[in-house]
């Protein structure tokens, strides 16, 4: 068992857990991210899913063949996004109990960064996805 982070919705109806480090840590600027969390942008932590548990009742709504959105059914708070191949989950920092917890090491799709957001924190910019 590795370092247990926990964290919630704004209402506290959703809690979850997860168990070790993260496979990544990024901030998305993709369009898809920004309409989803109706921000700039969507900074996430990616674990496997099985290092996720969750408790509460969420929903979801696939943004795309290929991810699915999570959100409290109750406040409405944007917690995940899972891969539909159930690989892997994105977690949003700002839900941990310890917002402090992660920090991102890198930005994705600046191709589609909003404008007016200036990336000078120092952290590698990809156009679109990391390369392989």
């Amino acid at each position: 068992m590795g370092t247990i982070r926990e964290g919630g919705c704004l209402c506290g109806a959703v809690r979850f857990k997860t168990d070790g480090e993260p496979v990544n840590i990024r901030i998305c600027h993709c369009r898809n991210c920004q309409k989803s969390m109706g921000s700039p942008f969507f900074a996430r932590a990616l674990f496997d899913q099985r290092a996720l548990t969750v408790e509460g009742d969420t929903a979801g709504y696939l943004s795309s063949d290929a991810l699915d959105r999570m959100f409290c059914r109750a406040c409405g708070t944007r917690l995940f996004s899972r891969r539909t191949n159930g690989t892997v989950v994105g977690v949003a920092l700002a839900a941990f109990d310890d917002r402090n917890a992660f920090a991102p090491t890198e930005h994705i799709w600046v191709s589609e960064k909003i404008d007016w957001v200036r990336l000078d924190d120092g952290l590698p910019q990809y156009q679109e996805t990391v390369p392989q």
